[in-house]
């Protein structure tokens, strides 16, 4: 008899070229006069960690590197990228042109 619950299919993302899949960092919930501020007035985080990267554009018939490489910790600019559903988490599609800084 098949067993009731299935294990859910882990989504794997491999971005491709010279895009980066970055978790953005949580923002420390905040209160401001006692007041809570809520999720919707709240600033879209500009950092996060990279957990998945493209192995880079193609120019002039040659691989350009990329400049980052999972595991670093990034800033991006605030508007940049596609929002993208993973699992419980969501998570940030973006071109590694639109990534400002690397921060250590």
């Amino acid at each position: 008899m098949p067993s009731a619950t299935k294990a859910k299919a882990k989504l794997k993302l491999h971005p491709l070229e010279d895009r980066v899949v970055i978790m953005p960092d949580e923002e420390a919930e905040s209160m401001r006069g006692g007041l809570y501020i809520p999720d919707t007035a709240k600033e879209k985080p500009t950092q996060g960690k990279v957990i998945a990267a493209g192995p880079g554009r193609v120019e002039k018939g040659e691989r350009v590197k990329m400049e980052v490489a999972v595991g670093d910790k990034v800033l991006y600019g605030k508007y940049s990228g596609t929002p993208f559903q993973l699992g419980d988490d969501e998570v940030i599609i973006i071109k590694a042109s639109d990534i400002l800084a690397t921060v250590e």
